[in-house]
């Protein structure tokens, strides 16, 4: 899949810089909510964009629990901070339901990001190796995702705001049925995908690799997990220690021409939904 040829929004960067962004239309997402230590997969996240040479923000939506000391963080990083309300699933789902599910419902909210015309989300345990801003470029009216090996994952997601509403794994696989097209697995490597489809990987060639397997969390790594002892998957931890640790990746206020504030945003897509009573344990930290 080659890169388009660059638009206007694409050079609007201080001296051709990536990172200063003016008016861009596009944008990479991800989400932050808690206190918990997922602040540093966002910075390493916004840091891996950095060295890819992306073109766009990283605009990082975050819940009402996030501290300001980690708003400035990543503020800090060159990251658009936008702070969402919660978005609660209906009341007969919650019940039983882990925090970090209901949780990612307010996922949906980043359809009010109407100011872009496309985004891409990310969580915030991915890193891109390699950049990725021609997936911008792909046809409109799609939802395109990488399908994984025993689930559709959304971890990666290119959306088309102008013709889609709302976003959320299995209501996702749903609203967008007829609308979904996959993309190779090289823009999101789920990791169980080296011991489960190992024929299926190439891992020279792939530029987004998502940290979702237990114990695979870089800032949290020990090797004591299942499969974590593994070669590749120290490899490729290693790989995202050398980017965070990285202070030549690190944001510099003189490449930005019009700085992302943070500020809560109107919701008038979700301003109808009700919130019932929540039965969950709460976590420090989700993405």
């Amino acid at each position: 899949m080659a890169p388009g040829v660059p638009s206007a929004d694409i050079q609007m960067t201080l001296g051709g810089k990536p990172g200063g962004f003016l008016g861009s239309r596009r944008a990479y997402v991800t989400f932050l909510a808690g206190d918990g230590d997922y602040v540093k997969g966002a910075v390493g996240l916004a840091k891996g964009l950095r060295k890819a040479r992306s073109a766009y923000p990283l605009v990082v939506a975050v819940l009402p629990d996030v501290p300001v000391a980690h708003r400035q963080l990543l503020q800090d990083q060159g990251c658009i901070v936008r702070e969402i309300e919660p978005v609660y699933p209906p009341e007969n789902q919650t019940h039983f339901a882990m925090a970090h599910f209901v949780i990612n419902y307010s996922k949906l909210r980043i359809w009010n990001f109407e100011e872009y015309s496309k985004m891409i989300y990310l969580d915030a345990d991915i890193q891109v190796f390699d950049n990725i801003d021609h997936l911008f470029d792909m046809p409109d009216g799609y939802f395109y995702a990488v399908m994984d090996c025993y689930y559709e994952s959304k971890a990666l997601e290119l959306i088309d705001v102008a013709a889609r509403i709302f976003y959320q794994t299995d209501f996702l696989n749903m609203f967008f049925e007829k609308t979904y097209r996959p993309i190779p697995v090289v823009y999101n490597l789920v990791l169980a995908m080296l011991w489960r489809h190992p024929e299926k990987v190439e891992l020279d060639k792939v530029k987004v690799v998502h940290y979702c397997a237990a114990g695979s969390k870089p800032w949290r790594y020990t090797g004591k997990e299942v499969n974590m002892d593994r070669k590749d998957i120290k490899m490729l931890v290693a790989k995202w220690w050398d980017i965070y640790n990285d202070k030549s990746l690190d944001f510099k206020a003189e490449d930005m021409i019009l700085e992302g504030e943070a500020f809560p945003w109107p919701s008038p897509i979700m301003a109808g939904m009700t919130e019932p009573t929540i039965n969950y344990i709460p976590t420090p930290s989700a993405a």
